[in-house]
């Protein structure tokens, strides 16, 4: 596992990419549709986002909803990690459910074999499982570099005692990824509570359609989400500080 702090950007559509990059985002999980939590973007959309100068791993989720996906859905995922190969992008973003909400191994044994030579993150599918301890050990198994959780519940921050038992469970082993409600405003509380070294958020801002007509025929919604590059530089900021206090206590313990 590596030191350096990542800032990890979700977005949904190129303007946010840009701004993303602007902010000085170290990765970017590409998706659509982040207002049902993300699902798998257009091969055009990845097209785009594998010629930008940061990682850019794809969102694989083919619908919204659960997790637990019939082997038809597996098939399109499979299709959809090939998608992401061929734009040149570093890495996937996956998960799969059982019906009780424990980690469908097969499935997920699949969909990484298929993703072979790309990086790959387990996403909030770990979010509710019934036994977290046992969710991490199966990622590690199946060969994750980390998890993307609010340790189970709506945000980050009201998770962070779960967050915790995770960081320390996980070691090195794989990174815990902390994402939910990552703001400027609330970053620093969950800092000061983890070892985070990758962090997950959105950085948006709401603004306003002003196009009457395009609200009125449902072409667009009133208010709407963007990624503001200003946040994501002061999340940047205050990630690498936290980081970089962090590591000077460690010096001066030794």
């Amino acid at each position: 596992m590596h030191n350096d702090p990542i800032l990890e950007i979700c977005v949904d559509n190129a303007e946010g990419l840009f701004s993303a990059i602007e902010g000085g985002g170290d990765r970017i999980e590409l998706c659509s549709a982040l207002s049902v939590g993300g699902l798998t973007p257009s091969r055009g959309f990845m097209t785009l986002a594998g010629r930008q100068p940061i990682p850019v791993f794809a969102m694989i989720r083919p619908r919204a909803g659960s997790f637990v996906f019939s082997p038809e859905e597996v098939e399109i995922m499979k299709a959809d990690i090939d998608a992401a190969r061929a734009a040149g992008l570093a890495g996937v973003v996956i998960g799969a459910s059982l019906a009780d909400g424990r980690l469908d191994m097969a499935t997920l044994a699949t969909l990484c074999r298929h993703a072979d030579g790309l990086d790959r993150t387990l996403h909030r599918a770990f979010d509710v499982t019934p036994d977290k301890a046992e969710a991490l050990e199966q990622a590690v198994e199946l060969g994750f570099s980390r998890i993307l959780t609010s340790g189970g519940k709506p945000t980050a921050l009201e998770g962070v005692e779960t967050l915790a038992g995770l960081f320390e469970q996980a070691g090195t082993r794989i990174a815990i990824m902390p994402g939910s409600g990552v703001r400027p405003a609330t970053a620093p509380a969950l800092l000061a509570r983890l070892a985070v070294v990758e962090l997950h958020a959105s950085c948006s801002a709401r603004f306003v359609e002003h196009d009457q007509q395009l609200v009125d025929l449902s072409f667009a919604a009133r208010e709407m989400l963007r990624t503001d590059a200003s946040a994501v530089r002061q999340l940047k900021a205050i990630l690498c500080s936290a980081v970089a206090d962090r590591a000077g206590r460690r010096t001066g313990r030794a």
